[in-house]
């Protein structure tokens, strides 16, 4: 059984290192103080498709992600990985997009792309961790959702078997084809690149990337179609242009105020329960706690 299988992905500043310059006066992160990288939770749904693919030979993995048009990058990346092809839906009209209009960009370029089977991507992304746009998507497009994935356990018969990792345990829901999944950090981490794939792919550019090659370069790409990778506008996957970007997006921030902690007393404990448990009452006598 073959199967079409979208990874949803993006690139995301790396917020697990952010200094003073991370955020702009506007309330938007500066992206250019912080370098970019694949959102850790899609390279989970990213194996998980992968390891679709390895079941069922003749499927096909296909990365989707929004952004400028540097976001290929982390298209070849997947694609090293063993994932067949990727799409950038780039515009600037996209913008500044919310969760609300981000996910009903998406669900455009998912309809555009047409004939899928399961649709897989990160539980949320670090730079703004809501865990909405998976879900919102499958709204938007109208079919079932699985979220907090850890693994893909089989599909068959039309329908998915996933294990659900929870806050208080594990559960194992089935759901019908075709079918949102988002799956947690807590799942399999994404195999490394292959030789041979980089080998192939490495010359892999966009179309807005193409443009700046010598004209040698640009006829060397077209000679191996397997080398394009696509890019999708606004305009390309009709979408409405009061529902993306900044026109379509509710959300706004209104102030930023940047906290700064600093220790006032310290306390040394010695490693025995008696001191410990002393301290944890004196703070919830005093508040600090509970």
């Amino acid at each position: 059984m073959s199967l079409n299988i979208i990874v949803l992905a993006k690139q995301v500043p790396d917020t697990r290192n952010v200094g003073k310059d991370a955020m702009k006066e506007d309330g938007t992160i500066n992206r250019a103080a912080l370098p970019a990288i694949f959102n850790p939770e899609d390279l989970n749904a990213l194996e998980q498709a992968l390891r679709i693919k390895d079941e069922n030979p003749g499927s096909k993995v296909t990365l989707l992600t929004m952004g400028l048009p540097r976001a290929s990058e982390i298209i070849r990346e997947a694609i090293f990985r063993g994932a067949d092809a990727g799409i950038v839906l780039t515009d600037r009209t996209l913008g500044g997009a919310d969760t609300l209009a981000t996910s009903y960009s998406l669900a455009q370029a998912v309809k555009k792309f047409g004939n899928y089977d399961i649709i897989l991507g990160g539980r949320q992304a670090i730079d703004g961790d809501t865990a909405q746009v998976g879900p919102q998507i499958a709204e938007k497009l109208g079919i079932p959702q699985v979220t907090y994935a850890e693994e893909i356990l089989g599909i068959n018969d039309g329908k998915v078997t996933v294990r659900r990792r929870l806050e208080h345990g594990v559960e194992t829901v089935v759901a019908p084809l075709p079918c949102v999944v988002t799956v947690n950090g807590s799942a399999a981490d994404c195999r490394p690149r292959n030789a041979r794939r980089l080998m192939k792919y490495k010359y892999a550019v966009s179309t807005s990337e193409k443009a700046k090659l010598s004209a040698e370069d640009q006829a060397f790409v077209d000679a191996r179609p397997y080398l394009n990778i696509e890019e999708w506008s606004a305009a390309f996957v009709e979408a409405d242009p009061e529902q993306i970007g900044l026109a379509g997006s509710p959300t706004k921030v209104k102030a930023i105020e940047n906290v700064v902690f600093t220790a006032k007393e310290s306390r040394r404990l010695e490693n025995n329960d008696e001191q410990i448990e002393d301290l944890i009452k004196e703070l919830i006598t005093n508040h600090t706690i509970g």
